[in-house]
């Protein structure tokens, strides 16, 4: 890279986000900043510049991106804030910044798991009544409690990092908590709820397979969410070591012309 300093702009909030915030700022030459959303009240703070709140849209993020010479966005967003990821393709676009998004890889299902895939959490709402049991171990997150609101007749336990608000289910219990999660706390979380069916998003994080692992030991049905599709023509990397080798190739090139 040229000694000219460049600026990455990372749409954060999750594990990957932090370690390429850490593996950029070793490189050289190179000034980064990550944007947090705000929705978590005292989210990790990754090791580089670091701006809080929303952007105002497409064309909001498209002014951010010229005002503050940015030249190249990475979305390291969590696989289902697909208004962030779409958003972030159109902003790309307007300004002429190369994009880049960071996905780690989904889940697949092993042997001997009892998995149910669905499109959207409302898909996932209605599957419920037609599934054995009554005790659901809700783990899609605080803000998508509104879609089970309706379900009167089904107990929740739901686990989230801040206190959910309402809309949510009628019957619910709340366990605040952040990942990582242990094998045994998510065996002895199932058993001492007696929970009969795990909903979950197919968000791909190690720190929360272990519940995965669980149901499958314990016979228990997954409603498992389906990821939103990255937007057409952004190309994808699977880990923060590609997103620095893609940051790396694209200024080597720049440099180069």
């Amino acid at each position: 890279m040229s000694h000219a300093s460049r600026h990455v702009l990372i749409l954060g909030g999750t594990t990957e986000a932090r370690r390429l915030a850490a593996g950029l700022a070793a490189e050289p030459g190179l000034r980064v900043t990550t944007s947090l959303a705000g929705r978590v009240a005292a989210p990790r703070l990754p090791d580089s510049e670091v701006r809080i709140g929303g952007f105002g849209g497409p064309e909001g993020l498209a002014r951010w991106l010229r005002e503050h010479a940015v030249d190249a966005l990475i979305d390291a967003t969590h696989p289902f804030a697909g208004t962030i990821s779409h958003n972030a393709a159109e902003a790309a676009a307007t300004a002429h910044v190369p994009l880049l998004a960071l996905r780690r890889p989904g889940w697949v299902p092993a042997p001997g798991d009892d998995w149910h895939p669905v499109a959207s959490l409302d898909a996932a709402a209605a599957l419920l009544p037609a599934l054995p049991g009554t005790r659901i171990f809700l783990t899609t997150g605080r803000m998508g409690l509104a879609h089970f609101a309706h379900l009167t007749d089904l107990w929740f336990l739901v686990r989230s990092v801040d206190a959910p608000e309402p809309p949510h289910p009628p019957r619910m219990t709340t366990v605040l908590d952040r990942g990582p999660f242990t094998l045994e706390g998510e065996r002895d979380l199932l058993r001492r709820h007696r929970i009969d069916i795990l909903v979950t998003k197919n968000s791909g994080a190690a720190a929360t397979a272990p519940k995965l692992t669980a149901a499958r030991e314990a016979g228990i049905p997954v409603v498992v969410v389906s990821r939103p599709p990255t937007p057409e023509g952004v190309p994808e990397v699977g880990d923060p070591e590609g997103a620095v080798g893609w940051v790396r190739r694209l200024f080597s090139e720049a440099n180069s012309h």
